[in-house]
């Protein structure tokens, strides 16, 4: 049972948070910049065009985030919020070396090991799927 229980913590959690990255891009809620402001910010960093990549993040991010948290096609979600972490490596954090405090991978690194290792685990006995 505590097994069961730790997984659901973790994996509602990280799904929540998910969902309110992806809520920030596509709707401009919790202090986000909405679908305009951050293509503008994608488009400004390179990324083209901004606003389609700010709405397939926003829409990889609500749903990946919404599977992991529910346990629903666990390696689907998984591999949604890996795709992620992948682009936001080659976009912005890659060229800034590993640690955070300098705006490198360090996080993003983190956030695939969680998403990987609860995929490859199983979403446990408080799961939809």
């Amino acid at each position: 049972m505590s097994i069961a229980l730790g997984l659901l913590i973790i994996r509602l959690v990280f799904g929540l948070i998910f969902v309110g990255h992806g809520a920030q891009k596509l709707f401009g809620w919790f202090g986000g910049y909405g679908l305009k402001g951050t293509g503008s910010w994608l488009d400004s960093i390179g990324v083209k065009p901004g606003i389609a990549a700010a709405f397939v993040t926003g829409l990889f991010e609500v749903v990946g985030g919404l599977l992991f948290a529910l346990g629903l096609w666990l390696p689907v979600a998984a591999a949604l919020i890996v795709i992620l972490m992948i682009g936001a490596i080659i976009s912005v954090h890659g060229k800034n070396g590993f640690w955070i405090t300098q705006n490198g991978i360090e996080y993003n690194v983190i956030i695939i090991a969680i998403a990987v290792g609860l995929a490859l685990i199983g979403a446990g006995d408080y799961a939809i799927g």
